[in-house]
Formats: structure tokens, C-alpha cells, sequence
């Protein structure tokens, strides 16, 4: 029997296993790390190798395309041995298994900078993506399932403040690792100091590999009579899953375009150079952070008005965390309090959602859009401002949306989480997208945020709808 410091109580008083909980969300700080460098690597092979805008988002497309070709492998494979491959080997020795396929990506890093080859750098990033396909299909299922299932947006919520740990302090590594300081200095890029960070990281993808593998974690969810691969067909003929799809797509989408486009805008319009967007970049992937953390209060065992001063005082940790790393990197960090009222229209909106996944997500789309409309039409750190704000607002969409589409499908719950898992592609294709309507001769680089704004309305669709198809279905019952 487990005793009260060994769990956590969500609403619905379902006990979760503290220690395995812990251990799952540690693996999203390494999905975090990369996700947010790669934003420092666009401005610098972009540099070093002279590529266009174009060009600089394959780094992006590379990576997030990834997770398509591993949810379709996924699929094959599983059709092959006629097993759900997760129910087969289990949820703990998946997440070993792709924690090593990423650390193998690391490798390539090593010829990537030596011989400053653009093919080897996002071969490299591809299979990190690879190995992170496997370990998001497995982790998002089992945050969720580890309590009250509609609470589960909640505890993806607290997995998601962990990885924006890893976005918050990866852009100011890799920018050292790079350039030896942030916002001071010269320019000069050192592609040999890339390699460095990456393969510490691959070290620690073993080291991590080897501890899920003897850890507590579930090894499966659901009922176990049930081993059979599930149709994809079948799934998709829950609309949860399809309109799911398209909005996990045009979430990822959104996010990472508009911190991957950042530095281009911040060097066309403010002149910063390529060493002074870090502390930028950094403060986008800190807002999904501070975002994530807000919502997180709600998982721990606290009365109304403990969850409510926790709400308050989350989010003014997070960002004082984002402030701290920036200041031992160097940064003037007096120029990012400003951003103290945006993270108050943040709280206000999170009081507002009451946790409802289906009303954040909607709430957050809106804000989202103006923020956008914000940035294209202003200038100058009122318009990065702007931009950087999106992270807060796209910082719960990914637990909002996933909750909502694998909500009520049982033993489908683990093909519903491939194909969620298969549209982060999303990054890739919509920020290359935006990188190609950024030139000069179509949008230009600051109304190309554009993109953005058709992603949001989608997300509002979707916010909407799932809450129809959710009356509908409490009508029927």
C-alpha cells in the first residue's frame, strides 16, 4: 500500500506513484533541449553555410519529419509481428529503446561540425527525431493514463514544465558551446564547439535508457487481454482523433515557426546578430515553461486557495528562472521585465480555462491570434515581445489537445497516440512554410507571422467542436 508522500492526488482522489511520475517527465526535459537549440543552429549553419531562410528551416523539418517516419514504422512494424509493438515490449523498454536510437543520432554531430556538413548535421537531427517518435508515443499515453484520465491534461502540463526546462537553459548552452558567450562579443562561429553539447547529451540519453529500464514506470495501460494491433481505420473513425490530427499539426506548426523565424526577424528589423537572439529564443521556449507550470498547479493535493496562490506563483518562478540562467550567461536581463504584464494576462486566462482542456485551448488560440496580429503590425521589442508571447499561449495546447483526442478509446489508445504523434511533422513543414513566404519577394519576414494566425484559428475550431461532440455524447448517456 502506498502512503501518502508516495503519491499524488488529482481531483477525482486517484492516487499516481510519485517516483514513477517523476521519472516519466524527465525524459521530456531532453525532448525540450534539442527542440529549442535547433533554433540557435538555423542563424548559425545559415551563416557558416550560407543557406536561405529556406534553406535554414530543413534543420527544423529534419527533425520534427522525424516523428512521422517513426509513427509509420511504428505502424509497419507493428503489423508485421501483429502486435501493438509498445503492448509487446513493453512501455519501459520502449523508452530505453528510444532514448538509445536518439543517442545514436548524436554521433553524427561529430562529423557534422568537423567537416561543417549540412547533410550529416540534419541526418543526425533526424534520427534524434527518430528515437523521440518512440519515447512521445509511449510517455504522452502513460502521463495521461497515471490518474484520473481527465485530469490528464494537467499532468501533461507538469511533464511539459520539465521539458521547457531543457528549451529554456538549450539555446543558452549551445549558444556558449558556440560562441562563448550570448549577447557580447564577436560572431565568429566555431562549428567544432557544436558537436560538444550533443554528445554530452548522448551520454546522458544512455544513462537515462538504462534507468527506465529497471525503473518503476508502468510498463503497459489499459486492459492487458487486449494485445492485437488496433486498426488505424477503426481509430480514425473516432472524430476526436482525425480533427486531432490537423490540430496537433498546426499547433506544433505554430510554435516552432514562430521561434525559428525569430532570429531572421530580429536580424532584419532590429539588426540583432546571430550571438544576441539567445536570450530571445531562450525566453520563447521559457514562456511554455511559464505557461506549463501555471496549469501544473493543479495536479498536487492542495485545497481551492493553495491551487489558486500556486497559480500565481508558478509562472513569476518559472520566469525568474529564465531571468536567473540569462544573467550567469550574461545577458541584460532588464530589458525582458516588460514581460511581466504578459505573464499576468497569462494567469488571468488560466483562471478563466479552470483547467477545462477544451476551454484553454480555445481561450489560448484567441490570445494567440492577437498576439500574432500584435507582431506583424507593430515594431521593434513591442513586436518581439509579440511574437515571444505565443509561447505562453501555445505552452498547454499540446496537453489540451492530446487529452481531448485520445479521450474514451481504450485498447485504441495507443495507435490514437502514433497518429497524434506522427503530425508533429507539423514543425517542420509549417515553419519551412513560413520560411519560404518570408521572402522579400512574397510577405517579408514579419508578415509571414501570418501562417501563424491561420494555425490558431484552426486550434479554435477545434476547441469547439470537441466541446459539441463532449455535450452530444453527456446528452446521449
Amino acid at each position: 500500500m502506498q502512503t501518502n508522500s508516495d503519491t499524488i492526488l488529482d481531483a477525482e482522489d486517484r492516487s499516481v506513484n510519485v517516483g514513477a511520475l517523476i521519472t516519466l517527465i524527465s525524459i521530456f526535459f531532453f525532448w525540450g533541449f534539442v527542440a529549442a537549440s535547433n533554433d540557435i543552429l538555423i542563424p548559425v549553419f545559415k551563416k557558416a553555410l550560407h543557406l536561405s531562410q529556406l534553406e535554414s528551416q530543413l534543420i527544423s523539418f529534419a527533425f520534427y519529419v522525424a516523428y512521422t517516419v517513426g509513427s509509420i514504422l511504428y505502424f509497419v512494424i507493428s503489423s508485421v509481428i501483429k502486435k501493438d509493438i509498445l503492448n509487446a515490449i513493453g512501455y519501459r523498454n520502449g523508452l530505453a529503446l528510444g532514448l538509445v536510437i536518439s543517442a545514436i543520432g548524436t554521433l553524427l554531430f561529430i562529423p557534422a561540425s568537423n567537416n561543417a556538413s549540412f547533410i550529416l548535421l540534419i541526418s543526425g537531427l533526424f534520427i534524434v527525431g527518430l528515437g523521440f517518435s518512440l519515447q512521445q508515443i509511449a510517455a504522452n499515453p502513460l502521463a495521461i493514463q497515471m490518474g484520473d484520465p481527465s485530469k490528464g491534461n494537467i499532468r501533461l502540463s507538469l511533464a511539459g514544465g520539465i521539458n521547457n526546462v531543457g528549451t529554456t537553459i538549450g539555446p543558452v548552452i549551445v549558444s556558449f558551446a558556440i560562441f562563448g558567450g550570448m549577447s557580447h562579443g564577436d560572431t565568429t562561429l566555431n562549428l567544432q564547439a557544436v558537436k560538444i553539447p550533443y554528445l554530452i547529451l548522448g551520454a546522458a540519453f544512455i544513462i537515462a535508457a538504462v534507468v527506465f529500464k529497471f525503473s518503476s514506470v508502468p510498463d503497459h495501460i489499459g486492459d492487458q487481454k487486449e494485445k492485437k494491433q488496433v486498426s488505424i481505420l477503426e481509430t480514425l473513425k473516432h472524430p476526436q482523433v482525425l480533427l486531432g490530427m490537423i490540430a496537433i499539426f498546426l499547433y506544433v506548426g505554430v510554435e516552432v515557426a514562430t521561434a525559428s523565424n525569430l532570429p531572421e526577424f530580429m536580424k532584419q528589423k532590429l539588426g540583432t546578430p546571430e550571438n544576441g537572439v539567445a536570450p530571445f529564443v531562450s525566453l520563447f521556449w521559457a514562456s511554455l515553461m511559464i505557461g506549463r507550470w501555471t496549469s501544473a498547479a493543479g495536479v498536487f493535493n492542495l485545497n481551492e486557495k493553495q491551487k489558486s496562490v500556486m497559480g500565481i506563483v508558478l509562472p513569476f518562478v518559472a520566469f525568474g528562472i529564465f531571468l536567473m540562467v540569462n544573467l550567469i550567461a550574461g545577458a541584460d536581463i532588464a530589458k525582458f521585465y516588460p514581460y511581466f504584464g504578459i505573464v499576468i494576462i497569462l494567469i488571468i486566462a488560466d483562471k478563466i480555462s479552470q483547467g477545462n482542456p477544451a476551454k484553454q485551448l480555445l481561450i489560448y488560440s484567441f490570445l494567440g491570434i492577437i498576439a500574432l496580429i500584435t507582431g506583424i503590425f507593430a515594431s521593434g521589442l513591442v513586436s518581439v515581445f509579440a511574437f515571444i508571447s505565443v509561447g505562453l499561449f501555445c505552452s498547454t495546447l499540446w496537453p489540451c489537445i492530446f487529452t481531448l483526442g485520445i479521450a474514451g478509446l481504450g485498447e485504441k489508445t495507443n495507435t490514437a497516440s502514433s497518429l497524434l504523434i506522427m503530425m508533429i511533422m507539423g514543425g517542420g513543414f509549417i515553419s519551412t512554410a513560413q520560411g519560404a513566404l518570408a521572402s522579400n519577394k512574397l510577405l517579408g519576414i514579419q508578415h509571414s507571422y501570418w501562417v501563424g494566425v491561420v494555425c490558431f484559428l484552426y486550434l479554435a475550431f477545434y476547441a469547439y467542436r470537441m466541446k459539441e461532440l463532449h455535450r452530444m455524447a453527456a446528452n446521449e448517456k
